[in-house]
């Protein structure tokens, strides 16, 4: 049976063993000195367990998580995960969440890689991930992911390939259409590779690969999120369109389908057949047509197919 902490049991003991320490520390061998502090930091241990309720029931990678749900969207420091965790080996158990219970943990080092693409991209950071130190981790949201276990082994296996980086984001990719995949698992195949951000978008915007995240076709996804909407490419001719034109055009036409009686609004759902928003050149790009905003037309993949199989373009006129 696990043994009850007493928060103030606890301190009264530190205090007893550090006032001991004042006389010990005056000894002569310094093996002596260091071994009185020993049952001190175990003290100091259990003080920060005690800090939660039923932490003695509590394995220290569920007080870890106890903590993060207690304050969700919140950037919280290492050491207070290590104070209540009651362990130094904390991040290994951050890391087990993550993978094996698929809870989504952001780091600061990821988070800094989601800033530094924001900036590329010329949007304020802040939208991306808050400014966040290596040693910092944030719940994005309260949700777990029962199918992380899964795709972690698949990314581990994916990571150990001999394929270039952007090769091997795209297999991940594809191997789970329509999930939703976290910005910590593609940092985590591209390993010691910082341009796993910017080699993601490359494959939206230059491969033409439906990428979907909160700054591109779906903004009620949360931070860091990534889904594959479907296991296809755009039209060669539609995949060189600047991010920055996108999103205007995609703002101007109101984030929906442009479509007559089409109107499908932005927001990923299994359910729609069209779920993508996309693009379209309004006078053909091989015939000369500019990827400016006027001559681009906001369409979900649906219609967009339409017209490229040779429908005419029924366009919806949108109020001012």
């Amino acid at each position: 049976m696990a043994k009850t902490l007493d928060t103030e049991k606890l301190r009264t003991e530190i205090i007893a063993l550090l006032m001991e320490f004042e006389e010990k520390s005056q000894a002569p061998d310094l093996r002596e000195r260091v071994r009185h502090l020993i049952p001190v930091k175990k003290s100091l241990q259990n003080l920060g367990k005690s800090l939660l309720s039923d932490s003695s029931k509590l394995s220290a990678s569920n007080r870890i998580l106890k903590y993060l749900r207690a304050y969700p969207s919140e950037v919280i420091e290492g050491d207070e995960l290590m104070v209540v965790a009651g362990i130094s080996e904390y991040a290994r158990r951050i890391r087990e969440l993550r993978r094996e219970e698929g809870w989504p943990i952001l780091s600061g080092m990821t988070a800094r890689a989601m800033r530094s693409e924001a900036e590329e991209l010329g949007l304020p950071p802040e939208e991306a991930a808050p400014p966040m130190k290596p040693n910092e981790y944030l719940l994005v949201e309260d949700a777990q992911d029962r199918e992380a276990a899964h795709r972690w082994h698949v990314a581990n296996r994916i990571r150990k390939s001999k394929k270039g980086l952007q090769a091997k984001l795209l297999e991940y990719f594809r191997e789970n259409v329509g999930q939703r995949l976290s910005s910590e698992e593609l940092a985590y195949i591209a390993g010691k590779a910082t341009s796993w951000a910017r080699r993601t978008r490359e494959l939206r915007t230059e491969e033409g690969w439906p990428i979907v995240t909160r700054f591109s076709g779906d903004p009620s996804l949360p931070m860091g999120t990534y889904v594959l909407a479907e296991d296809r490419q755009s039209p060669a001719h539609d995949r060189h369109i600047p991010e920055l034109t996108r999103r205007a055009v995609m703002q101007r036409d109101n984030w929906s389908c442009r479509w007559n009686k089409c109107g499908w609004p932005t927001g990923y759902d299994t359910t729609l057949d069209h779920r993508f928003l996309e693009t379209h050149h309004i006078e053909e790009h091989a015939q000369g047509g500019e990827n400016i905003e006027r001559n681009l037309i906001t369409l979900c993949n649906l219609h967009h197919d339409e017209v490229h199989r040779g429908k005419a373009l029924q366009v919806e006129e949108l109020s001012s």
